[in-house]
């Protein structure tokens, strides 16, 4: 009998489990009310697994699974109880303000958004002001500004055509300087009686009347008459004359491309055999202005060695010796300066024809 008691005795389930089992009890349902108090819990047949989690997340150190598969957290300290209030007075927030997994996210995000706006106008008044780039309707604002303003621009060239021809004239006179120069040529007679005039001396000055070339020219012809009374051409200054080929290449390649000055110049291209263009050509003799003011018909050739009589007041071409061409050159490079201004806007005005 004694060992069928020990069975049964053993048999029976031990009180320290049934009390074990309503410890755990006591124990949840004191940590159960605790969360009702401090919000995270509103109804009793609500567990918090039940609540939809904004993030699922793997579980934190601490917390335990339970039955259901839901996370039971700790519980928070006490320093945290204020942060579960609204005003600091103790009583506990609505359901979806106590509980901050369950808030709503917007609501949030608005807040985050307002803050961050708020302190991005801060920091931006905070800054230097820099020069944003136009919108559309800014550039075409612009756009039509400008072209209001560039219209009259557009209309100035016609508008302008007296001003533009009044200052070509000093354009072309600053460069004048660097591309004049003033030719005078001497001739010696070849031919049947000496009738044909052949090149036998070449001078070219410059602006300011240096000398750039002054050559004794042998003609290709034989030389029947030196015609000494007026050319100053003599036997012994053919004798290391410049051949004219060669003469005539040396003087084309100061020529060519400027604007060149002479009295009744025609005859020197003429012994050159040369054509130089007319709008390059300024023939002192032909300048209407030059005429007036020495006080003679306009239409009228006068000579050069009056000219410089009346107007530079100096005698040129005098003796029995004959004509310098240097000398010559030099006057009519003279005599042009007193009419460049007024000649030239003519010929701008009026340009002439090759």
């Amino acid at each position: 009998m004694s060992t069928l008691l020990l069975n049964l005795d053993f048999g029976e389930p031990p009180p320290k489990k049934a009390l074990e089992g309503n410890a755990k009890h006591r124990n949840f349902v004191k940590k159960r009310r605790l969360l009702e108090r401090r919000g995270f819990l509103s109804k009793k047949n609500q567990p918090p697994s039940k609540a939809p989690k904004l993030h699922s997340e793997p579980p934190k150190k601490g917390e335990t699974p339970v039955v259901d598969g839901t996370w039971k957290t700790p519980s928070f300290p006490k320093k945290k109880k204020t942060a579960a209030c609204s005003n600091g007075s103790g009583q506990p927030l609505d359901k979806k303000a106590a509980v901050s997994w369950l808030t709503p996210a917007p609501s949030k995000k608005a807040d985050s958004v307002a803050a961050k706006v708020d302190l991005l106008g801060e920091f931006q008044s905070a800054l230097p002001k820099i020069n944003s780039h136009p919108t559309r309707s800014q550039k075409k604002g612009s756009q039509k500004k400008s072209s209001k303003k560039n219209h009259p621009q557009k209309n100035a060239p016609q508008n302008s055509t007296q001003a533009h021809s009044e200052n070509k004239c000093s354009r072309i006179s600053q460069k004048l300087p660097q591309k004049m120069v003033a030719i005078d040529c001497e001739m010696v007679g070849t031919g049947p009686k000496g009738h044909v005039s052949s090149l036998a001396r070449c001078s070219i000055v410059n602006y300011n009347g240096d000398v750039l070339y002054d050559e004794y020219i042998l003609p290709p012809c034989h030389i029947v008459d030196y015609r000494t009374r007026w050319s100053g051409i003599r036997k012994q200054h053919m004798v290391n004359a410049t051949p004219f080929k060669i003469a005539r290449g040396q003087i084309l390649k100061i020529l060519t491309g400027k604007i060149v000055v002479g009295h009744a110049i025609h005859n020197d291209f003429k012994a050159l055999q040369y054509f130089h263009p007319k709008s390059l050509t300024r023939d002192t003799s032909h300048i209407p202005p030059l005429n007036r003011k020495a006080d003679c018909p306009e239409n009228a050739t006068m000579s050069l060695k009056h000219l410089t009589k009346k107007l530079l007041n100096r005698d040129i071409q005098v003796g029995k010796s004959g004509h310098s061409s240097v000398e010559d050159a030099q006057a009519t490079m003279e005599l042009y300066k007193l009419v460049e201004v007024e000649w030239e806007e003519h010929l701008a005005q009026n340009p002439p024809k090759d």
